[in-house]
């Protein structure tokens, strides 16, 4: 049974992400009967072909890779319950170390009032009170997903409808709980150091908000798996499924902005909403 008038909008770069990154609350809150919403930014172009081909080898597609990725969005959103996807159509911009970010064309070099444009009318037409995207500080600066983040937190200064805004917290225990898990798989990942630590551990301390997601970790692996073409990239699908519970179990959140007074910790994003 719906729950009245609650409403989570997840701002994402590109298919897949919505699983990876916020599977488990999307599960989590359309169980409970809130209204889920996810917007994904790019058409995923630059993404692996389902053959594994990359971007600039012969026989990748963008087209081709693009229409395989969103297919496989809609068949991941199903698997979590999700109540509407909204494409907003741009091209995917690639990795931090590719030239493609330079193209003019790319998501990336869309103006940022532009992108916030878009997004604030998803929140006109939906009314979220909870907003959920990256953190523009986390230890992926992936251009696509540091320009969603920043456009969704400009879209919520700009407009009085979420009362909430959160940034996807992935700290030093989210990716201790990989390494470990992979090792018990056989594949070693080095511990980090230096920078990439530093900024781990930052994001550990600023965790306001931990969701328990454990009872629809599987429907998290699902909407993972629903992501075939990826999967070769794709670190979390190499976690055991004997261990995914485990390590997905969790799904942590900086609380960004809030209008309600809700005290933290947190483990609700909607903790402060919820009618009496």
């Amino acid at each position: 049974m719906a729950v009245p008038d609650l409403t989570l909008v997840a701002v994402h770069a590109h298919p897949d992400d919505e699983s990876t990154s916020t599977g488990g609350i999307l599960a989590h809150y359309a169980l409970e009967g809130v209204r889920t919403i996810v917007v994904t930014c790019t058409n995923g172009e630059l993404g692996d072909s389902p053959d594994g081909a990359k971007p600039g080898d012969s026989g990748h597609d963008p087209e081709k890779v693009a229409a395989t990725r969103l297919a496989e969005l809609e068949a991941a959103c199903a698997q979590l319950g999700v109540s509407h996807v909204e494409l907003l159509g741009y091209h995917d911009s690639g990795m931090l170390d590719w030239n493609y970010k330079d193209r003019p064309d790319v998501f990336c070099n869309v103006p940022l009032e532009v992108v916030a444009r878009r997004i604030a009318a998803v929140f006109e037409r939906f009314r979220p009170q909870v907003v959920v995207t990256y953190d523009p500080e986390g230890t992926y600066q992936h251009p696509d997903h540091v320009h969603a983040a920043r456009a969704t937190a400009l879209a919520v200064q700009t407009t009085p409808i979420p009362a909430k805004l959160y940034f996807k917290a992935n700290g030093s225990t989210y990716w201790k709980g990989i390494r470990e898990a992979l090792s018990q798989a056989g594949i070693e990942r080095p511990a980090p150091t230096g920078e990439r630590l530093r900024v781990m551990e930052l994001v550990e301390q600023r965790i306001t908000t931990n969701i328990d997601v454990a009872a629809v970790a599987h429907k998290k692996r699902q909407a993972l798996f629903a992501h075939a073409s990826q999967l070769s990239s794709s670190l979390a699908a190499k976690v055991p499924a004997t261990l995914f519970q485990e390590v997905f179990g969790t799904e942590s959140f900086t609380r960004a902005y809030d209008k309600t007074g809700a005290p933290i910790p947190e483990d609700d994003l909607f903790a402060g909403l919820r009618p009496d």
